[in-house]
């Protein structure tokens, strides 16, 4: 793998925040955290391979539901939404 050199101006406060909180939290360096959140919101894991992200890949079927497939989709994860009382003893 080439490394590459790339520098970035712009950080906002929350961002800058949010990098030094990663670095500190973590043990590594300004440059490790930054790549590290740089890779994640490229959606790469570690060793370059795609990470599973949540992303918007399956916006397009928001509301394509009939109301008989909404009712059956309820239905069946009717008993996910029991909760169990013992968990909480």
């Amino acid at each position: 793998m080439k490394i590459r050199q790339l520098s970035l101006r712009g950080f906002d406060d929350e961002l800058d925040r949010r990098i030094r909180e990663r670095a500190r939290r973590e043990g590594i360096s300004l440059n490790r955290a930054a790549l590290q959140l740089l890779r994640r919101g490229a959606g790469l894991d570690e060793k370059g391979t795609r990470a599973m992200v949540v992303g918007n890949s399956l916006d397009h079927l928001i509301g394509t539901w009939s109301d008989r497939e909404r009712r059956d989709f309820e239905k069946s994860i009717e008993p996910l939404e029991q909760v169990d009382a013992s968990f909480w003893k």
